[in-house]
């Protein structure tokens, strides 16, 4: 049997919302959420990973809104069953440096001190992930 691999094609900002009126302290909380779209007929992968920051107890006001989409390409993928554990955590962990990088660069432009969030092991978001995926 051969072992599966996979690589992103790219990636892509398809929402962002910055409003720093409402980043009242160094304290970042973050939410995330993960929705996935397997492909058949290509062995392709469509990741939509948001993630929000907001200052302790105020998630209804959050002053980072991100949705970033990657889409990823299989090798030895030939079906949806067939997708390994791993890519879940690993997709993850691929496109949350990128999401982190433009906060702060997009921060940083707006002539206030940079928004930093912090580095992460996500690997809990792996199961939601997978439960959120859907085949085409």
């Amino acid at each position: 049997m051969q072992k599966a691999a996979f690589s992103i094609v790219k990636y892509q900002f398809d929402k962002v919302t910055i409003n720093l009126s409402n980043h009242k302290s160094n304290e970042i909380s973050l939410n995330f959420d993960t929705k996935g779209v397997y492909e058949n007929e290509t062995s392709t992968y469509e990741l939509c990973f948001s993630v929000k920051a907001f200052n302790e107890n105020n998630i209804e006001n959050p002053f980072v809104e991100v949705e970033c989409v990657g889409f990823f390409k299989f090798e030895n993928v030939n079906s949806f069953e067939e997708i390994p554990d791993f890519f879940y955590r690993n997709c993850i962990a691929i496109l949350f440096p990128f999401v982190r990088a433009y906060v702060s660069i997009i921060t940083v432009q707006a002539n206030v001190p940079g928004v930093m969030l912090p580095t992460l092991n996500l690997t809990s978001l792996e199961s939601t992930l997978k439960q959120n995926t859907i085949q085409k």
